[in-house]
């Protein structure tokens, strides 16, 4: 079974090994493993549980960070900012402030968990996500910001309910602080909230990732600065707005510390939404950027978990088809190439749609089995397929090590050009090469063949119809070269190249020697015909009746110490 990769992989879930500390900043791993249908269900009731826990105690911490900083700041302004144990601690209404407190956080938590159950219980039966299941868990942060103004709105009926001396300011002044508090509560718990989500978000959007935009990073960004900004200002506005109307006692001392306590309640609350808030921006970019960095590498499996329902989610989404197509247009690309070649399909790339074509100085090299027929009908088409596949593999590979484009494969014969489409310094030189090599390695195989080497100005280009072409090499050269391979199949020496070509070879052309001349089919004038000078050895004193003999002679197929005691003269001077 595959396990899932990644943060985690050691607890069975991020959930599992976060302490207080974690859960109160949002240090919760983003999941990046996009095996989760592998889990099974022990170890989805593992997370499952290890989740219930993370999640009360994150609204557990929360609520009561929240709540203090809370109960500080009715205090501090119903005592004309005085910090001390008589005015805060010993105040009178300290039991009833505590005890809604006490009361809202229960309920934020009972609340909270309510809304996790159905989804978690979802996630441990493995079943697929529906369209309604999808939309419940993308909906987990509003549900959560509900419950926590819920909460708080309790807290302020308890408060109510269980306070001894009640007064129209202290109901106000209580309600606005609580209302205040559960605001921000509600900003921080929202983020945390689409946090804590994202393994189920992981699971119910894997066959059905977002497309829409929901929870916007705009909104996330309203929620910082709700925190850090709005509540702590409009807090100061309220506190000198009850001053001026007298609803709250005046500044006492030469310190106002419930500003003060309200200035540190801002930096801290803002800091702890931004963290939350940065880490919910960032983990996606950081999870796109190592994927990005995968694709650079050439790795085009590379994908992100989408479990983010903003603009994010989106370019997660998008990222993975992005990558897709990329494979996909890959696989083509290299199944184009193994049909054209390489080097034409790069041509076809930058150039795009249209009949293109030039002409060009190429080298040509025709090479085709002796008896393809018969043999055919003598053995199982999977062996000779087999022994064709061995034969075009090492043409194959000796034209390429001669900067060489094998531009056909017909049947039993390979058509290889030298110089287009790649522009190569010595075409006919690396042709005769070619085929020199070419004589050693098909020595390899159980069949005789022939191969002709010819020279000259041809056409290279696509070839066809608008809707179906293919690229070739058309000219007198390609006639010549298969007229030579076809007179190479019934000679001694089973590999012949024109004058033109060993005549524009360079030092190359000393590895080959004249063998006679012959007007090949369809020509109107005789060929000057060379073979490999290593392949032919000219006897002392030949009579006329050896010559005879040498052109009269059925071909045999011969290895290369063969060839060597072949007689000179074997075709017709």
């Amino acid at each position: 079974m595959v396990r899932p990769r990644g943060p985690w992989s050691d607890t069975v879930g991020s959930w599992g090994g976060v302490h207080a500390r974690s859960l109160l900043w949002g240090r919760i791993s983003a999941p990046i493993s996009r095996h989760w249908a592998d889990l099974t269900a022990t170890e989805r009731a593992r997370m499952a549980r290890w989740a219930t826990a993370a999640a009360a105690l994150a609204i557990s911490i929360t609520n009561c960070v929240v709540g203090v900083e809370t109960f500080l700041l009715v205090q501090l302004a119903f005592n004309g900012g005085q910090l001390n144990f008589d005015t805060t601690l010993g105040a009178p209404n300290f039991p009833a402030v505590v005890i809604a407190i006490v009361i809202g956080l229960i309920i934020n938590v009972a609340l909270g968990l309510s809304v996790f159950r159905p989804q978690l219980r979802w996630f441990v039966s493995g079943r697929p996500a529906d369209r309604a299941r999808r939309r419940a868990v993308q909906r987990i942060p509003g549900y959560q910001v509900i419950t926590t103004l819920v909460a708080w709105s309790a807290a302020v009926l308890s408060y109510v309910l269980t306070a001894n001396e009640l007064t129209e300011k202290t109901v106000v002044g209580v309600a606005v602080a609580f209302m205040l508090a559960g605001f921000s509560s509600s900003c921080i718990t929202y983020v945390f909230a689409e946090r804590a989500a994202r393994p189920l978000s992981v699971v119910a959007l894997q066959d059905a990732p977002a497309q829409h935009v929901m929870h916007g990073v705009q909104t996330r960004m309203i929620a910082v600065w709700a925190v850090s900004s709005a509540v702590p200002m409009l807090g100061l506005l309220i506190i000198n707005i009850g001053r001026w109307t007298g609803m709250l006692p005046p500044a006492v001392g030469p310190v106002d510390w419930a500003t003060v306590v309200l200035a540190i309640v801002g930096l801290a609350s803002g800091a702890r939404v931004m963290v939350l808030v940065g880490r919910a921006i960032a983990d996606p970019l950081v999870d796109l950027r190592r994927a990005v960095e995968r694709v650079e590498r050439g790795d085009l499996s590379a994908q992100v978990a989408v479990y983010d329902s903003s603009e994010l989610g989106v370019l997660q989404h998008g990222f993975n088809e992005m990558v897709e197509g990329l494979d996909e247009r890959e696989r083509m690309r290299e199944l184009f190439a193994r049909h054209v070649g390489d080097t034409v399909a790069e041509l076809a790339l930058e150039r795009g749609v249209g009949m293109h074509g030039t002409n060009a100085l190429v080298g040509v090299l025709f090479v085709d089995i002796v008896g393809s027929t018969s043999i055919a009908a003598q053995q199982d088409p999977q062996a000779t397929v087999k022994l064709l596949n061995s034969f075009f593999t090492i043409v194959a590979d000796v034209v390429d090590s001669h900067s060489g484009f094998v531009n056909k494969f017909e049947g039993d014969a390979a058509l290889a050009v030298f110089g287009v489409p790649v522009v190569i310094d010595d075409p006919a030189a690396e042709a005769l090469a070619a085929a020199r090599d070419l004589a050693v390695r098909l020595e390899e195989l159980p069949v005789r063949w022939g191969i002709g080497v010819s020279y000259g100005m041809s056409f290279a280009g696509n070839v066809g119809a608008e809707q179906r072409y293919e690229y070739t090499v058309i000219g007198d050269p390609v006639n010549e070269c298969a007229r030579l391979s076809e007179l190479a199949k019934t000679s001694a020496v089973p590999v012949l190249a024109g004058d033109a070509a060993v005549g524009a070879a360079g030092d190359e052309a000393q590895e080959w020697s004249s063998v006679g001349s012959r007007t090949l089919r369809g020509r109107p004038r005789p060929t000057e015909v060379f073979a490999p000078a290593a392949l032919i050895v000219e006897p002392p004193t030949p009579s006329v009746g050896g010559v005879l003999s040498g052109l009269l002679r059925p071909a045999r197929r011969v290895g290369l110490t063969g060839m060597m005691r072949l007689p000179f003269g074997f075709l017709d001077r």
